[in-house]
């Protein structure tokens, strides 16, 4: 008689990776080829205007808006809908490339594109709070750790503890009213469970947290100058509108990849106070938007086309890895400009520069010592 074998078999299948709900969560169209997506795009927008007229349109004058307001444009004029108040927020630091092609826009679609500015200016902004750091994730941990005094330490002590949910407790004992930046120095959530590989934590910066203890930070740090000089002046007029469409795409990354508590998939949400928001590009990659620029003949700002820049915004912005980079690109066309940057971001600018002269003498060692190992 043969016994049967009741132990469960091995597999040799890889396990599945790893997706946060705005990946898993995205709805079909996320998967089409350019043309259907964006027909079901502008099925989107047009559903949406039907049932909320009176809507604003938050436009930059870089390449996502000019998608985004040609989506817009074409789909209110096939259905004959109302118009749409569009607003271009200037933080002061802008390239006249800028501001040349918002005026361009306007002519070309006929419509009123209204320019705000903050009161507070850019300069004062980063004087009072401090200047942005490698993302706006890593810059409000660092304010935090700057502000509330909670040692770089405690990192270490949660690594080496045994049980780091009792460790987790402690800490918030210690440190009450921290919980972000325990978190966001522990790598870990509020329960104590480790989260080494999200974007909320110093070490999704690669020897981050070893950088900043051997050079400590010589300025202030705070992602609060976007805020105040664009996001507080936009919410003062969006909040005068049924609903807001922007033209937030996931692939940027950041914070805009991060799922939110009012909904995973990102495309259309109803904010606190009852008004709506709504991202008709969120599932948009960048081949969908080379196509679209090409089968309808966009053509973006002197920034992308005559400068080279691959992104725009408030000129010279610290959080960008190609601040410096494109700031010499800047440079033969706007000087005044680029040394307007140097004056408000320079401090970031240095210290991100010692930063990646830190990572790649650390990789150097590193790969040094495998080869050693490797040998031996």
């Amino acid at each position: 008689m043969v016994m049967e074998n009741n132990q469960p078999k091995k597999s040799n299948a890889k396990p599945m990776p790893l997706h946060s709900r705005v990946y898993t969560d995205r709805p079909a169209y996320a998967d089409f080829n350019a043309p259907r997506k964006f027909m079901a795009i502008e099925a989107i927008i047009a559903k949406r205007l039907i049932e909320h007229p009176r809507a604003m349109l938050s436009y930059s004058g870089g390449s996502d808006s000019d998608i985004l307001i040609d989506l817009v444009e074409r789909v209110r004029t096939f259905y004959g809908l109302p118009d749409i108040h569009y607003g271009f927020f200037n933080t002061g630091l802008e390239m006249e490339a800028t501001k040349r092609h918002v005026k361009e826009v306007a002519e070309k679609y006929g419509v009123e594109i209204h320019a705000y500015r903050p009161k507070k200016n850019i300069v004062q902004a980063v004087r009072e709070y401090g200047v942005p750091f490698v993302s706006k994730i890593m810059s409000a941990g660092l304010e935090g750790v700057q502000k509330k005094g909670v040692p770089l330490s405690i990192a270490d002590e949660y690594a080496l503890a045994e049980d780091k949910a009792i460790k987790r407790r402690e800490l918030k004992e210690r440190y009450p009213k921290c919980e972000q930046t325990i978190n966001f120095l522990c790598g870990c959530n509020s329960a104590g469970d480790p989260r080494p590989d999200i974007q909320l934590v110093i070490g999704s910066s690669k020897w981050m947290l070893d950088f900043i203890k051997e050079h400590p930070i010589p300025f202030k740090i705070s992602n609060k100058c976007c805020d105040v000089c664009k996001k507080s002046v936009a919410h003062s007029v969006q909040k005068h509108f049924d609903m807001v469409i922007t033209g937030e795409r996931r692939a940027e990354g950041g914070m805009r990849s991060v799922p939110r508590k009012d909904c995973t998939t990102m495309c259309f949400t109803e904010t606190a106070d009852g008004t709506y928001r709504l991202r008709p590009l969120y599932y948009v990659t960048d081949d969908d938007k080379a196509w679209y620029k090409e089968h309808y003949k966009i053509r973006y700002s002197d920034a992308y086309e005559v400068y080279g820049l691959k992104r725009t915004g408030c000129c010279g912005c610290a959080i960008s890895s190609r601040a410096v980079e494109d700031l010499e690109k800047i440079r033969p066309y706007e000087p005044n400009l680029v040394k307007a940057a140097w004056n408000v971001f320079g401090d970031s600018y240095r210290y991100r520069q010692a930063y990646n002269a830190y990572k790649a003498e650390r990789m150097q060692r590193e790969n040094e010592a495998a080869r050693k190992d490797g040998h031996s």
